[in-house]
């Protein structure tokens, strides 16, 4: 028997863009029964003890006692499906959600991965808030989220930072939820946004490649939306992490969608559902080690110092995600300190192009994940600085496609000229501090280019020197020494020592 899903959203087909963006919407569908919330979960245990007999996990596990060995343990907690129906320890008028589709995709999911792992339920109120206990909340529901003290937030917010991840979506796309939880997600950062996880995010690829989704608005046939169109995840940034994964379109209804089908709401495909639950649960366990590692925030190197001879190396901000990797450039400046004989305190500043300060800076280094725009007075006074002698340094955080292509076009609009070349392998950036003619690559990059041995910066020339130098590759992952298993650069020790090549060429020539 097929579930009739009253809803009103063939008026918004555009709604996931629409609150990206920053529109409001009115509030729906009072009136809205979910016909999922009527349907029971199948009863599980939930015990709490780890077991030694499944494969190493990226979660601590507890071994059985001795009086325990006739019981079967239990398989590590992954998910914590969040009961919002107590808020801040106090029972609040019933908050309606569902719990019947996670148990589906968590099998399914175990499967395709050949390990175990379980959801558990519980409450913002009883719950440590340590990513190390649950490394997942699941949030979803169909009405607007109720409101969080200031001291629940703030635990959101820390558990975030220290690792764990949110995963949010709305039981058939209803507006009224989609809203809440964006109003939710800007209170907790404020300066991070939440923006649509490019095409080449590996959360398309780690377990199964993602091209396209098939979505339906209703009753209405169902339609293929590709990832390039922006109509399938967003995501909040914590590093080169999505730390927010949000699906404004119904996920869920499709892990379970052969027992209990759902006509209406915007819902995506079944099969197609299943492959991206999977995928964001694989992409947290790989990224579980680099999220716990990522907290322990380095001092900025020489940051606090009394200056001496001086060069100051200014990181660009700018709206595109600008940075990432917090803790690669300060590792490099020290890597250079140590490894060369420059009598010179390097020091890390940012620097923004509305700032007259920017040409006090002969070096002006840029990276991130997304695409970024610069206004037409930014783009003016990065003309004017590459004019009056400056230099721009650039790499794709985590290989990003998406800034490749936003800082070409960046350099080529205030550039028209110019021209991206590779710099010859007898170029002096490759030889000045460090001899650097063979590199090893990442693993990623090892898996896609396994022939790929020779160092790839590309450089924008203007009189014989360069004035731009570009890497596709990242470099700044491997400056920070975090365990990323997505990145796409270079190995690192070669990012060092190209890191420390490119900035000793550029602030000394």
């Amino acid at each position: 028997m097929k579930i009739i899903c009253n809803h009103r959203l063939r008026l918004l087909p555009f709604l996931a863009a629409l609150l990206a963006l920053g529109f409001s919407l009115p509030a729906l569908g009072e009136d809205f029964q979910n016909p999922k919330a009527a349907i029971p979960p199948q009863a599980h245990q939930n015990r709490i003890a780890g077991a030694e007999s499944f494969p190493p996990l990226p979660l601590p596990a507890t071994p059985l006692r001795r009086t325990e060995r006739r019981r079967p343990p239990a398989p590590p907690a992954l998910v914590g499906k969040i009961n919002l129906n107590i808020v801040d320890g106090k029972q609040v008028s019933a908050y309606p959600s569902v719990t019947l589709d996670i148990e589906n995709l968590m099998n399914w999911t175990n499967a395709q991965l050949k390990l175990q792992y379980r959801y558990v339920e519980t409450d913002l109120s009883k719950f440590s808030f340590q990513p190390t206990e649950l490394p997942v909340l699941y949030i979803t529901g169909w009405t607007p989220l109720p409101q969080l003290s200031e001291q629940t937030k703030e635990k959101l917010r820390e558990y975030l930072m220290a690792g764990g991840t949110l995963v949010v979506h709305a039981n058939c796309g209803r507006p009224e939820f989609n809203e809440s939880f964006i109003k939710l997600q800007k209170e907790l950062f404020p300066d991070r946004p939440m923006g649509w996880l490019p095409p080449d995010h590996p959360i398309y690829s780690c377990l199964h490649r993602i091209d396209q989704m098939r979505v339906r608005d209703g009753d209405a046939p169902w339609v293929a939306t590709n990832k390039d169109q922006k109509h399938l995840l967003m995501g909040m940034n914590i590093g080169c992490r999505a730390a927010i994964i949000f699906s404004p379109v119904d996920i869920s209804w499709g892990w379970d969608a052969d027992k209990k089908p759902i006509i209406g709401g915007r819902l995506f495909d079944q099969g197609d559902s299943l492959k991206l639950g999977s995928n964001i649960l694989t992409y947290v366990l790989a990224n579980y080690e680099y999220a716990r590692v990522f907290e322990l925030t380095k001092i900025y190197h020489q940051a606090d110092l009394a200056t001496r001879d001086q060069l100051v190396v200014a990181q660009l901000m700018h709206n595109g995600d600008w940075d990432p990797t917090p803790h690669g450039l300060p590792n490099l400046l020290k890597f250079i300190d140590t490894n060369s004989t420059l009598n010179v305190q390097f020091k890390r500043q940012t620097v923004s192009l509305d700032d007259l300060v920017v040409y006090k800076n002969p070096l002006l280094y840029m990276t991130g994940l997304r695409e970024f725009t610069l206004t037409d007075k930014e783009q003016k006074r990065l003309a004017d600085y590459l004019q009056a002698g400056g230099v721009v340094f650039a790499e794709a955080a985590m290989g990003s496609e998406t800034f490749d292509k936003s800082f070409r076009a960046t350099i080529l609009k205030i550039m028209p000229e110019a021209k991206f070349e590779l710099l010859k392998p007898n170029h002096p950036v490759y030889t000045n501090v460090f001899k650097v003619t063979e590199v090893k690559y990442s693993p990623l990059v090892e898996s896609i280019e396994p022939n790929l041995r020779q160092p790839q910066l590309e450089a924008v020339m203007k009189d014989g020197v360069p004035v731009v130098i570009f890497s596709h590759w990242s470099l700044s992952n491997g400056w920070e020494q975090l365990p990323n298993a997505y990145a796409k650069g270079y190995s690192d020790e070669d990012s060092l020592k190209l890191g420390a090549n490119i900035l000793v060429y550029t602030l000394t020539h």
